[in-house]
């Protein structure tokens, strides 16, 4: 299979994921493979949504449309056009995936394919419905993918290299465990958005969507503010408004309720606006229903704590981004080309 035949294959994918909507979903037959998987996907969507209670179909559907975006056939030029794939593939890589916001393993399952190796992938068991529709949708463009993708409940075995993403504590578990095979082992990492006091409205209304889409659960969601000292937070928590229906989801109620018991209790000074906490910590992972927060006085002083903290941090949120910083409200909408924890993939899969 050549990287122009992938490339093809990806293209009408992404036009199949563009047709999922919030509502009014629309089939569209000219679509390659549309007819015979649109009802299954709207199925496996409702049956993603009963297995995990973190996600929704806003998730979801949201989730979708951003790879059907990014899944353009400039993009994907972008992406793959810096690489030589003419002595690539043939291994088999086992792909360990979590399972914290819809789709999250789905870049490394395209790395490998575009590769030329053999996905094998450990679904977690929170997002287990989507990825296989959507490898049976690529078997039917193209049956050399039957022999390509395998889907397993149990450990790995008879793998060449891995890839494995997990908290801190199982990544210690991945490193043993992998030790003898080539890998890329992903840890927790958060986002922080660094603040002047200079923001417009709508930036710090586009920062809230970088705080609670997928209810703050992913690695890229910012969940710690840099704000000058004597910032006022006025503007920032009438931005956040927007996302007050939030509180009315039970498991994210019941979140943001316990901890600002547990603050509350601990005697903890808090900023709060009944759905959003701001509590000064110098910590990067913040709960559930909490962002915190540092003050700084000297620009070149927080460039120093962020690049000593760098492995801890996966996007740098900020006004007139630079060097791999991003713009507010883009954290859930990456490129093709911006990878996990900044290690080139593509790159790694064509060297194994």
């Amino acid at each position: 299979m050549t990287i122009d035949d992938h490339k093809s294959h990806l293209v009408n994918l992404g036009k199949f994921l563009g047709q999922f909507q919030l509502t009014n979903s629309l089939l569209n037959p000219d679509i390659p493979g549309s007819e015979k998987f649109f009802q299954e996907m709207e199925q496996k969507i409702d049956a993603s949504i009963h297995y995990n209670g973190w996600f929704n179909r806003e998730n979801i559907v949201f989730s979708l449309q951003q790879w059907s975006k990014a899944l353009t056939p400039e993009n994907i030029q972008i992406w793959l056009d810096k690489y030589n794939f003419s002595n690539s593939g043939g291994k088999t890589v086992g792909i360990v995936m979590a399972g914290n916001i819809p789709m999250v393993g789905f870049h490394d399952f395209l790395s490998v394919i575009i590769s030329g190796n053999k996905v094998l992938a450990k679904l977690s068991s929170q997002d287990q419905q989507l990825l296989p529709v959507i490898a049976a949708y690529l078997m039917h463009l193209d049956e050399r993918y039957e022999t390509r993708i395998e889907f397993t409940k149990e450990k790995l075995e008879n793998f060449d290299a891995v890839i494995a993403t997990g908290s801190n504590n199982t990544a210690r578990y991945f490193e043993y465990y992998f030790k003898d095979k080539i890998s890329i082992i992903r840890k927790n990492r958060n986002s922080v958005a660094i603040l002047t006091g200079n923001e417009t409205k709508e930036e710090l209304e586009a920062l809230s969507d970088d705080v609670f889409r997928y209810y703050g659960l992913g690695c890229r969601n910012v969940s710690k503010l840099y704000v000058p000292e004597g910032y006022d937070f006025d503007s920032f928590f009438k931005a956040m408004y927007k996302w007050n229906p939030i509180i009315n989801q039970d498991k994210y109620a019941n979140n943001y309720d316990y901890n600002k018991a547990v603050y509350l209790m601990s005697e903890f000074k808090l900023l709060d606006n009944g759905f959003l906490m701001l509590k000064e910590d110098e910590s990067f992972g913040s709960p559930i229903g909490t962002l915190f927060y540092e003050t700084y006085k000297d620009a070149t002083d927080l460039d120093k704590i962020l690049s000593e903290n760098r492995e801890k941090i996966q996007c740098i949120v900020k006004k007139n981004p630079a060097n791999g910083e991003v713009n507010f409200g883009k954290t859930q909408q990456p490129q093709l080309w911006d990878y996990a924890d900044d290690v080139d993939t593509i790159k790694f899969l064509l060297e194994i």
